[in-house]
């Protein structure tokens, strides 16, 4: 197997992950809904403690996410993770007062109050969302940096900084600058809604509760809206956008109109999976509004949102495409892309060896969620003392 087997085999891996992560972000859709949908504190309590046992998921596949991509793309690592520090530093913050939270909200001696924790998952469920639906939006429109490769050679000390963060008309924001691309901000608010319909499917399928159950219904259809009404101006302006394509007989990097549409019909199998996504993500919500019995919508949305999140990972690294874009003056070829900026032909092959067992990983996955979730969460077992509630 060739080194481009194994560089465009570990994007799909990263493609993978990144999906499952978008979808995991259910739980912070619930958390955002707290103080909305649950009219009392125990409605609250069966809220907190059903997606309550699922945050760890999400907490590992991010963990999982960035780690895959360190060791698959370390060049990303260091140029984004380096550089736009104060946008991961936020989202770092964020899954800490979650984790925090969580585990202290219900301690004895807590002298804050289950509600000042549970504020602080509002305000995760609120923000994360938002900054990594911003900060993956960067695939498409940019970020400002700089490499010089050269750095990674020069063994007597002169110049050791690989890749550097530009400044933005003269301030250095180290990331923050792209919430000035509306279109970035776009993605990230779509991404929030989206993460508060599946919430709402979960609570749904997960909680046996006659007025949660009508209230998640009712508030469905407004956010599912929402998520539409960001997120199909979003698609429409990335299949019509100028893309940054790569030469590959040059290793060149221009802009070439219509680039992600191009990759979509060059791809079939890629836009297969996206219509499939989209249809099933449309499934779920309207089964679920249609059919006041239907509670298995979170499936049929879940795998949608999946598939539809794994075809857009894929669009942006895949097909001869720089997935990490520069947008400083000058520096169009020091642009990222999964040939340029991988780890070396043993590293990748190596790992691949390690990603049989993924399969293994998946399957305890599956069945831990399955115990967690072998029977409804109902009021009866929140007021139980002995029950471990948070």
């Amino acid at each position: 197997m060739s080194y481009t087997f194994f560089q465009e085999y570990w994007w799909f891996l990263i493609s993978v992950l990144g999906a499952l992560l978008v979808f995991l972000l259910f739980v912070q859709g619930g958390q955002s809904l707290f103080f909305s949908l649950g009219s009392d504190k125990t409605d609250r309590k069966l809220l907190v403690n059903s997606v309550g046992r699922k945050w760890e998921f999400t907490f590992t596949m991010l963990v999982v996410f960035g780690g895959a991509f360190f060791a698959s793309f370390p060049m990303f690592y260091a140029t984004s993770f380096g550089g736009a520090y104060w946008v991961w530093m936020l989202i770092l913050f964020c899954f800490i007062i979650q984790a925090v939270s969580y585990e202290y909200q219900s301690k004895h001696g807590n002298i804050w109050g289950s509600k000042t924790y549970q504020v602080c998952l509002f305000i995760n469920g609120l923000l994360a969302p938002i900054l990594l639906g911003t900060a993956v939006s960067t695939f498409f429109t940019g970020a400002n940096f700089s490499i010089n490769r050269e750095a990674i050679f020069d063994l007597d000390g002169t110049s050791q900084v690989v890749s550097q963060w530009m400044t933005y008309k003269g301030l250095q924001l180290h990331g923050l600058e792209a919430v000035l691309n509306p279109w970035n901000v776009v993605f990230g608010i779509a991404i929030f809604f989206l993460s508060r319909t599946s919430a709402l499917l979960y609570f749904i399928n997960n909680i046996e509760d006659v007025d949660l159950d009508r209230n998640a219904r009712r508030r469905l259809a407004w956010n599912a809206a929402a998520f539409l009404l960001f997120f199909l101006p979003y698609l429409s302006y990335l299949l019509t956008k100028e893309g940054f394509a790569l030469n590959p007989e040059t290793s060149e990097i221009f802009m070439q109109p219509y680039k992600y549409f191009h990759n979509l019909i060059e791809m079939p199998l890629v836009l297969v999976t996206m219509l499939v996504g989209v249809v099933l993500v449309l499934t779920g919500i309207l089964m679920t509004l249609l059919k006041p019995n239907f509670k298995k919508g979170i499936w049929f949305e879940g795998v949608g949102v999946i598939l539809t999140a794994l075809a857009l990972f894929l669009i942006a690294g895949w097909n001869n495409t720089a997935y990490y874009p520069t947008l400083a003056d000058g520096h169009l070829q020091e642009s990222l892309t999964i040939y340029n900026s991988s780890s070396s032909f043993f590293t990748l092959k190596t790992m691949s060896y390690v990603s049989l067992l993924v399969p293994f990983v998946a399957a305890y996955m599956i069945y831990a969620w399955r115990a967690l979730d072998l029977h409804k969460i109902t009021k009866r077992e929140m007021e139980d003392p002995h029950g471990h509630n948070y």
